[in-house]
């Protein structure tokens, strides 16, 4: 007799919203539109006769129903996620699917992947650029390199790998390079600051850690990416903040100089995978960061 279950997209289409607690996330998650999601739940809805959201302000609530179908079908996805982890790394021997931001793989990861291969010419990577926030199940992952700040998601084992240090960088091509690389830190707030929305809090960080008023900071050009920020501080456009280990191997080759040094900030370096992932090769990668990071701090 065959089984009398509802659609499986309808399913992830609810356990994704339920879990987020947003129809919008859930469609961001799945790259499908807001209304794809919603017309999932609405068919859930009218099969079962029930509904399994209610309006509570501006956002949404789980009915009781919908909190019995959302610990269901949480349980169940992630059982068929483990598995299917679990078939594919027994039925051969794949790559490590490592997933990290653009900006860390082009400025950090790949020009050491000649050193990893030649230290670790067992493990094999293969490479996944991923901006934004990170699936609290690192859908499509094996683990994950990433700067990030705690707490973190319960369904991460995370291995900790440095802490985050950061400084002003600038090359000196700039044309305010000559007056400004023998100045004290207070003399980059009348500079027109480069910066980046995504990661707007590192040029408060700096100025609070050095003492200076955050509110007295002066913004020039944005830039949506760390990568393409500094890539503008090397050609010379004005001065960037960025984690040193970015940085490093332009500051090495004089491309970029640090007259300000670093600073610790709030975030970690971090490889995290499913807390459950029981997988020798990431326990061996995250040593080999960790002595990688530690190096660029020497």
């Amino acid at each position: 007799m065959p089984r009398k279950l509802p659609s499986l997209n309808a399913l992830h289409a609810f356990e994704a919203a339920a879990r987020l607690e947003s129809v919008t996330r859930a469609a961001n998650e799945l790259h499908v539109t807001h209304g794809a999601v919603s017309r999932q739940i609405k068919a859930l809805e009218a099969d079962l006769g029930k509904a399994l959201f209610a309006r509570e302000g501006r956002g949404l609530a789980l009915t009781p129903a919908g909190v019995r179908l959302r610990d269901a079908t949480g349980a169940a996805f992630q059982q068929l996620e483990e598995s299917w982890s679990d078939l594919r790394r027994v039925s051969a021997p794949s790559a490590l699917v490592l997933g990290c931001p653009g900006s860390v793989l082009a400025r950090w990861v790949i020009p050491r992947l000649p050193r990893l291969s030649r230290e670790l010419p067992d493990l094999k990577l293969h490479l996944v650029v991923h901006e934004g926030d990170f699936d609290a199940r690192l859908n499509g992952l094996d683990a994950a390199l990433l700067l990030a700040e705690p707490p973190f998601p319960e369904g991460w084992q995370v291995h900790e790998l440095a802490a985050e240090r950061i400084g002003p960088v600038v090359s000196p091509r700039y044309a305010g390079f000559d007056s400004l690389r023998d100045q004290s830190p207070p003399m980059l707030l009348g500079e027109a600051l480069l910066h980046t929305s995504s990661r707007p809090q590192a040029w408060p960080t700096w100025a609070a850690s050095n003492g200076l008023d955050p509110d007295d900071l002066t913004f020039g050009a944005g830039f949506e990416h760390l990568y393409y920020l500094l890539e503008a501080a090397v050609a010379g456009l004005g001065v960037a903040i960025a984690p040193q280990p970015l940085v490093s191997e332009d500051l090495d080759s004089g491309r970029l100089m640090a007259p300000w040094g670093f600073v610790e900030a709030p975030g970690r370096w971090i490889l995290c995978a499913r807390r459950n992932e029981d997988d020798a090769r990431i326990a061996l990668l995250a040593e080999w960061l960790r002595r990688e990071l530690a190096g660029d701090r020497a």
